[in-house]
C-alpha cells in the first residue's frame, strides 16, 4: 500500500472507532498530514505501528460526579480523564470544567498534548480531563461541593509517577485548591506532585499564572526575531479576556507591543491607543465582570457586540479563545489587513482552512502545540520543584519557561528543514512531537 493511502486508511479507521467526535478526528488529521516525510525515512515506525498506538488512548474513564447545589437540590454532571500517553513520563494534562466538555474534545486535547508535552523536552506524558459542569455563576460552595466529588472520583488513577492534572478552561487556583485538597483527605498524603497550578503556599510555582500568555509570546518574539523583526512598536489583538489573553497581553506590553483589542464571549472591545490592562485585572479577575465595562472607565474605547475581533487591522493576533475560532474568512482577513505573525494561546484556534491560509501566505504562523507550550512547561517546573522541595523565584522561573519556548521554536524549525518544508512550524511541530515519542515507544516495546 502506497504511504498517502496508508495515512489515509489510519484516519479512516480513527473516524470509524471514535465516531461524533469530530476535534478529536480534526487533530489526528493534521498530525498525519505532517507525517508522511518521517515514515519515507524511518519505515519501522510504519511497520511497529506507532502512529495506530498513538491514536488509540491507554486508558478512558468517564464517571458520574453527583453534588448538592445550596438549595439542598442534587446535580449531576458528566466527568472524563483521558490518560493518552505514557511514554516520556506520568501522563500530565490540564482539567476543563465547560458545558461544551465531551468524550470527543477531551481526546482532542490529550492527543494535543502528547506532543505538546513532547516539545517542551520534559519527561511528561500525554493526558487531558474535565467535566461538562460550569463554574459560572455558582457559588464558592457549590464549586467546591462539586470539586470534592470530582476528585473522589479521580484519585483512584491520578498520582505523581502516574497523572499529573492541571487547569484549563473553568479551573483556576480556586478549583485546585479544592481538589487537592480532596486528594489529601482521602489518600492522607500531602503529596505535592499529584497536581500543579496549586496556590504558592502549598507547593505552587511562581510564572504558572502567566505561564501559557508569556511563553506564546517568547515564542511569537522568536518568530519574529527569525524574519529580523519583533513586538516592538506592533499593534496586536489577543481574542478572549481569560488568564491566557491577559498575561499574553502584559507581556506584549513589557516586550514594546500595544494591545488594542480583546474580547469575550458577549463582543469585541477595541482601543486603538492600547488597552489598560490594570482596568482589564480588576475586571476580570477581581470583579468578575464582562468585557464590555471597561468602556465604562475608558471612552476612548468602543464595544462592539458580538463583533469579529479578526475584522480588527493588526500587526499580530493571538487566538486565545477557544478551538476553531479563527475561520478560512477569518484568516483571509487578518492576512489582507497586514497580519504578519500568529500565536496560538488556544488549542486547535484556527481551523485547516485558516491554517492553510496562514501557511501560503507565507506569515509567521505558530500552532498552538508549540507556541502555547509554555503553560504546561511551568507545570512541569512546578513538578521539579515539588519533587526537590524547592521553590525558585519569579525571575528564575521566568528565565527557564523562556529558554523553554526559544528551545521549542529551534527544535519545530530545524525539523521543518529537516523533513523538507522550511519555515512550515505546524510540520515541524508535529514531526518533532512525534520522533520523541516514536523513539520511547520503540524502545520499551509493544505495550
Amino acid at each position: 500500500m502506497a504511504l498517502t493511502q496508508r495515512l489515509e486508511a489510519i484516519y479512516q479507521d480513527v473516524i470509524k472507532r471514535n465516531p461524533g467526535e469530530a476535534e478529536f478526528h480534526q487533530a489526528v488529521k493534521e498530525v498525519l498530514d505532517s507525517l508522511g516525510p518521517v515514515f519515507v525515512k524511518y519505515p519501522d515506525y510504519a511497520e511497529a505501528k506507532i502512529i495506530e498506538r498513538i491514536c488509540e488512548p491507554e486508558r478512558q474513564l468517564i464517571f458520574r460526579v453527583p453534588w448538592q447545589d445550596d438549595r439542598g437540590e442534587v446535580q449531576i454532571n458528566r466527568g472524563f480523564r483521558v490518560q493518552f500517553n505514557s511514554a516520556l513520563g506520568p501522563y500530565k494534562g490540564g482539567l476543563r470544567f465547560h458545558p461544551s466538555v465531551y468524550l470527543g474534545i477531551i481526546k482532542f486535547l490529550g492527543f494535543e498534548q502528547i506532543f505538546k508535552n513532547s516539545l517542551t523536552g520534559l519527561p511528561i506524558g500525554g493526558a487531558k480531563g474535565g467535566s461538562d459542569f460550569d463554574p459560572k455563576g455558582k457559588s464558592d460552595g457549590e464549586v467546591m461541593r462539586f470539586c470534592q466529588s470530582f476528585m473522589t472520583e479521580l484519585w483512584r488513577i491520578i498520582g505523581e509517577y502516574t497523572d499529573v492534572p492541571a487547569g484549563d478552561i473553568g479551573v483556576g487556583g480556586r478549583e485546585i485548591g479544592f481538589m487537592f485538597g480532596q486528594y489529601k483527605r482521602l489518600t492522607n498524603k500531602f503529596e505535592s506532585g499529584v497536581i500543579t497550578g496549586k496556590g504558592l503556599v502549598y507547593g505552587g510555582s511562581q510564572v504558572r499564572t502567566e505561564a501559557t500568555g508569556y511563553g506564546c509570546v517568547y515564542f511569537v518574539e522568536e518568530m519574529l526575531r527569525h524574519r529580523k523583526n519583533g513586538l516592538k512598536g506592533k499593534k496586536v489583538v489577543v481574542s478572549g479576556s481569560g488568564n491566557v489573553a491577559i498575561y499574553t497581553t502584559e507581556k506584549v506590553h513589557q516586550l514594546g507591543g500595544k494591545v488594542i483589542a480583546l474580547s469575550d464571549s458577549n463582543g469585541v472591545i477595541h482601543d486603538e491607543r492600547g488597552l489598560n490592562l490594570d482596568r482589564i485585572k480588576i475586571l476580570k479577575e477581581v470583579e468578575r465582570r464582562r468585557i464590555k465595562d471597561y468602556c465604562e472607565y475608558h471612552r476612548s474605547a468602543r464595544f462592539i457586540p458580538n463583533g469579529n475581533i479578526w475584522d480588527i487591522p493588526c500587526d499580530v493576533a493571538f487566538p486565545s479563545a477557544t478551538e476553531n475560532e479563527v475561520t478560512g474568512k477569518d484568516a483571509r482577513k487578518l492576512v489582507k489587513n497586514g497580519c504578519i505573525a500568529i500565536g496560538e494561546g488556544a488549542n486547535m484556534p484556527t481551523t485547516p482552512e485558516g491554517v492553510k491560509v496562514f501557511i501560503d501566505a507565507g506569515i509567521a504562523y505558530g500552532p498552538g502545540k508549540a507556541a502555547n507550550a509554555g503553560g504546561v512547561a511551568t507545570s512541569g517546573l512546578e513538578m521539579q520543584q515539588n519533587a526537590s522541595r524547592e521553590a525558585w523565584g519569579f525571575a528564575e522561573t521566568d528565565a527557564k519557561l523562556h529558554a523553554i519556548m526559544r528551545n521549542v521554536h529551534q527544535i519545530c524549525s530545524e525539523a521543518a528543514e529537516e523533513f523538507g518544508s522550511p519555515g512550515n512550524l505546524v510540520n515541524g511541530a508535529n514531526i518533532a512531537g512525534f520522533l520523541k515519542v516514536a523513539r520511547a515507544m520503540s524502545a520499551q516495546g509493544v505495550v
